[in-house]
């Protein structure tokens, strides 16, 4: 499913107000001047801001400074990108060191009619994790020469710390939905992943799922996979589990960034953000 994308809105200098008689040419020049510098200072603590972010929004400006699926959303403690189709806000960094890789949508027909949009959904990495588990092996390849390796599947089965958080959408969802979903979209990859223990495993992530816990729209799910492949379940900041299980850990990231993703759009978005971390992270090493 595509995850589309909306141009950066680049505030403007204002216009200044006519006047029915002519400007001098010195003063049309001088407010040429006034407009360009505000312009080139605006870029520059655009790029200042983005260097503060995540190389998924940092690379998806450099590669094309018309485009960008997100826009920034500033405070003064912490920086967080808001997704357009949602309105949904998702923190750059997560759990001290997890950086935002992209955002994407998942979205069900309902009725075989309708294809709602359930949750959004983003993709955080440890950045040190990357480089330990991947420069010797991706350290000096292209983005293109990517294509031809199996990149995403050592980093679903690398040991990095990972996080996919859900944040629900669709006003009208229960707990008892995300847990009937999980049990459809994990359980056929577990059975893919071939776990002797598949279903018991499944029947043990599902169940963590309660009719007790209440989702409603903005409600946050997170999935993190910690060191030892451990995938930790928090409901709205409420750890409800954790399991122990590399298959069910590349089960869960397979549904984002595996070869049947959700949002293919956004699995490229991941694709390019994983490795412009990894490269900066081995730049800093060379240093």
């Amino acid at each position: 499913m595509a995850s589309l994308r909306f141009p950066f809105s680049f505030p403007q200098p204002p216009k200044p107000p006519r006047h029915s008689f002519p400007r001098p040419s010195y003063a049309v020049a001088a407010s040429a001047a006034v407009g360009a510098a505000a312009t080139i200072g605006f870029v520059a603590a655009t790029r200042n801001s983005m260097n503060l972010l995540t190389p998924f929004l940092e690379s998806t400006l450099n590669s094309s400074p018309l485009l960008a699926s997100l826009s920034l959303a500033d405070n003064s403690t912490a920086h967080s990108v808001v997704d357009p189709r949602t309105g949904l806000s998702f923190p750059s960094v997560i759990r001290d060191s997890q950086q935002l890789l992209g955002i994407g949508l998942r979205k069900k027909a309902v009725l075989g009619l309708k294809n709602i949009t359930v949750y959004a959904f983003g993709v955080y990495a440890d950045s040190d994790d990357l480089k330990e588990s991947l420069s010797e092996k991706y350290g000096k390849l292209t983005v293109s020469e990517l294509q031809e390796k199996d990149f995403e599947k050592d980093v679903m089965e690398g040991d990095i710390r990972m996080t996919v958080r859900l944040q629900i959408d669709y006003e009208k969802l229960r707990v008892g939905f995300v847990r009937n979903a999980f049990e459809e979209s994990i359980g056929t990859r577990l059975q893919k992943f071939g776990g002797s223990n598949s279903k018991a495993l499944l029947r043990k992530f599902t169940s963590q799922f309660k009719d007790e816990y209440k989702v409603c729209r903005g409600s946050v799910i997170d999935l993190s996979k910690e060191r030892g492949h451990v995938l930790r379940t928090m409901v709205d900041g409420k750890e409800v589990g954790s399991i122990q299980s590399q298959i069910l850990c590349r089960a869960i990231l397979d549904l984002y960034i595996g070869e049947d993703p959700f949002d293919r759009q956004a699995k490229e978005d991941i694709r390019r953000a994983l490795f412009t971390t990894l490269q900066k992270e081995l730049k800093k090493k060379a240093k």
